[in-house]
């Protein structure tokens, strides 16, 4: 039995409609009745009854499933990790992310990596809030997932994975609090606060000084090395912040308040690697996670 009939065999028994089983496997209807009508004579015996309304297996087809489907899942499985194994593409692969939520945000993809390449191993890390690119620089991670944009020279900018909304972090008792949203003009009436790292260039056109969109200027704040004491600082009433909108549900506590932003771009998440050590494992997930979605 050709390896191409068992694909037709189990396609039919699952979608029960030799139209659908041919779209599938990108068929012809007359090839999916051609092979099933082969097997039928070989076996001796119909896996399958027909009429004008209905498909469905016999006793002798279900049986047939069961004992091909789990041996047939085995084969592909094994030539996979062997194409794997061929290309580099078995191993550990390191992912820091900036924000921690993203691990869960694109697990999606994770899930779908993994699948495609069991032999692999996915190390997921936290990457540093002042510094998000320094683990991968300092060769402990493989990929990161960070905020967009970034432009370094020794850095590959890959697909972006994740793409939502603005929000306003502000104490419970600000006044911004009670709005149905903010704008950027707001930012120009409150102290703003930031992460350690001063943001490279090409996130503030012009570099100095820092203003609204209509020229207002914006007060920096106090700098914040950590996440949580981004979020203590702001329960505290020290200053305001923009965040991505998972931020509301990911760490959502009293004291603060989220408020979504109506005239902010949206924030993008892109994976990153070194361009020096673009492996196959990388290449890999690169291709995983750009699969199915838009140009940039």
């Amino acid at each position: 039995m050709e390896r191409r009939d068992i694909e037709i065999f189990l396609a039919l028994a699952e979608e029960l409609h030799f139209g659908r089983a041919a779209e599938r496997l990108r068929v012809s209807q007359a090839r999916v009745s051609q092979s099933i009508k082969a097997m039928e004579r070989r076996i001796g015996a119909p896996l399958f009854d027909r009429t004008s309304r209905r498909v469905a297996l016999t006793p002798i087809g279900r049986r047939l499933e069961a004992d091909v489907r789990p041996a047939y899942e085995q084969l592909l499985a094994g030539i996979e990790r062997a194409i794997a194994a061929g290309r580099g593409e078995e191993g550990t692969l390191r992912i820091a992310f900036e924000a921690p939520a993203m691990a869960h945000l694109i697990s999606g993809v994770l899930n779908d990596f993994r699948s495609r390449h069991p032999g692999c191993e996915v190390d997921v890390r936290e990457a540093p809030f002042d510094d998000p690119l320094a683990t991968l620089r300092s060769g402990e991670a493989d990929l990161a997932v960070v905020l967009l944009p970034v432009t370094e020279p020794d850095v590959t900018t890959g697909p972006v994975v994740h793409t939502e909304p603005m929000v306003l972090a502000v104490a419970s008792g600000h006044p911004f609090a009670r709005r149905e949203f903010v704008t950027l003009e707001d930012l120009g009436r409150d102290t703003v606060l930031r992460a350690a790292h001063p943001p490279p260039a090409y996130w503030r056109d012009p570099p100095e000084p820092w203003t609204t969109p209509a020229g207002a200027p914006i007060t920096r704040g106090r700098t914040c090395r950590t996440f949580q004491e981004l979020l203590l600082l702001i329960g505290a009433s020290e200053g305001i912040c923009p965040l991505a909108a998972h931020a509301a549900e990911y760490f959502a506590r009293p004291g603060i308040a989220f408020v979504p932003f109506r005239d902010a771009p949206q924030a993008q998440w892109g994976l990153l690697w070194r361009s020096a050590e673009e492996t196959a494992l990388v290449k890999a997930f690169a291709a995983t996670a750009g699969a199915g979605l838009p140009p940039r």
